[in-house]
């Protein structure tokens, strides 16, 4: 650093450390009245594994712990959370931002299909647009005392996620996957890229993972041998939670209800939450 540093990098020719750590630096900041704990990302490696639904599902249960939870859908051309919680009004703004648009049981959302004039517009835009619309979800929208948000990001390892990664201040993610091989080996690209961001991986959590028969009880693995455990031993990962196959979970996002959904199958990730935001307050 020079001596006669005015802290000006943008106009100043030297190449100090403090300039190049700059350069690199792509993060932005969260809207000066928002207010966010812990920002949970979930991920995947592929399309149709069901990564809106364990993100709605999971600020569904931290919202019944009693956490004010929140989502934002940077999944701009394949947007369904706002579908799942049967939410139709639009987001508001005003000259200081925009406001989240709040689910039944108070949940703040934000997609960009609360931004469009109908559901069913086409997001036509390509990647540098998208990934500006996911930063501004982070830095125009105020999000009011949100204990965990939960990000539901597009599939695969490109524009968008990299953008999340190194924009947003993510304190952890979690890889959604089915249980075919092919999945498990996409998982594996997802988790990679994570480690190359130097964001901690929280665990697994498998979807589609077996079908409980109401007659005799017993579970049926559908899709095959689950190859979930494999993928977690090779990375020393944790597999968190495994989801069913339910006629019922289907039809509550259909019907937008996701929020009174009754099933517990995500409490023990939510708890390993809890722990975390509880060591933090100590």
């Amino acid at each position: 650093m020079s001596e006669n540093c005015n802290q000006s990098c943008s106009s100043c020719s030297e190449e100090c450390v403090e300039k190049k750590d700059q350069k690199n630096d792509f993060s932005e900041k969260l809207h000066e009245m928002s207010s966010v704990r812990k920002v949970i990302g979930v991920v995947s490696g592929k399309g149709g594994v069901g990564k809106s639904l364990v993100t709605s599902m999971l600020a569904v249960t931290m919202n019944r712990l009693g956490y004010h939870s929140a989502i934002l859908d940077a999944d701009i051309t394949g947007p369904s959370i706002p579908k799942a919680f049967g939410i139709k009004e639009k987001a508001t703004g005003n000259d200081f931002g925009l406001f989240p648009v709040k689910s039944k049981t108070g949940i703040d959302i934000m997609s960009i299909n609360l931004l469009l004039k109908n559901d069913t517009d086409p997001v036509v835009w390509r990647g540098p647009i998208i990934a500006g619309t996911v930063k501004q979800f982070w830095t125009d929208v105020i999000w009011n005392d949100v204990d965990f948000m939960f990000i539901d990001m597009p599939p695969g390892t490109g524009d968008v996620p990299l953008t999340v990664f190194q924009s947003i201040a993510v304190d952890g993610i979690l890889v959604v996957t089915s249980p075919q091989e092919l999945v498990s080996m996409i998982v594996s690209k997802a988790v990679k890229m994570a480690e190359m961001m130097n964001i901690p991986i929280l665990g697994l959590i498998e979807n589609m993972s077996y079908f409980k028969c109401p007659d005799n009880g017993k579970k049926y693995q559908i899709f095959g041998d689950s190859h979930i455990e494999e993928v977690a031993k090779k990375y020393n990962l944790k597999v968190l939670a495994k989801l069913p196959i339910d006629p019922k979970i289907s039809e509550a996002c259909d019907k937008g209800m996701i929020e009174f959904l009754d099933g517990n199958w995500l409490e023990s990730v939510c708890k390993i939450l809890k722990e975390n935001i509880e060591q933090q307050k100590n």
